[in-house]
């Protein structure tokens, strides 16, 4: 199976928890010409009215200004691997298998299938340890 594996930076901004916070950054990112593959978003529930926004990827330097002004910066505490391919049942249990056996601890995963393909983030603890799983994932 013939799979795109990739590092990419994750960007990250703090929105405000309330009707239309997230589509005002996700807008600004948009007019800069962004064409995302990933969004997450969520609360923040240590921070009351507050929530954090994560994106990928950001190309140019148009959309890295953009995203400066809007308040993103490259999550430096997270290290993500990328990975794209053609979808059958049971890759998600190989490709987190292949990284648990080479001792790669993942702190996060996120996954989705369109049609007959599946992207997936993998989200890892160091710089070290997403080169390691690129490397082991580009063999699979």
């Amino acid at each position: 199976m013939e799979q795109i594996v990739e590092r990419v930076d994750v960007w990250a901004a703090s929105i405000a928890d309330e009707p239309g916070g997230l589509a005002r950054v996700l807008r600004g990112l948009r007019e800069a010409g962004a064409d995302l593959d990933f969004v997450v978003a969520r609360r923040a529930p240590e921070e009351p009215g507050t929530g954090v926004v994560f994106v990928a990827p950001l190309r140019g330097d148009r959309e890295v200004d953009a995203a400066a002004e809007l308040g993103f910066h490259v999550t430096s505490s997270l290290h993500s691997v990328r990975v794209e391919g053609e979808n059958r049942p049971g890759v998600g249990v190989e490709l987190t298998e292949r990284l648990g056996d080479a001792g790669i601890n993942l702190r996060g995963l996120s996954g989705a299938v369109i049609g007959p393909r599946f992207i997936v983030y993998i989200g890892l603890d160091s710089a070290e340890d997403a080169m390691r799983a690129e490397e082991l994932l580009r063999g699979a």
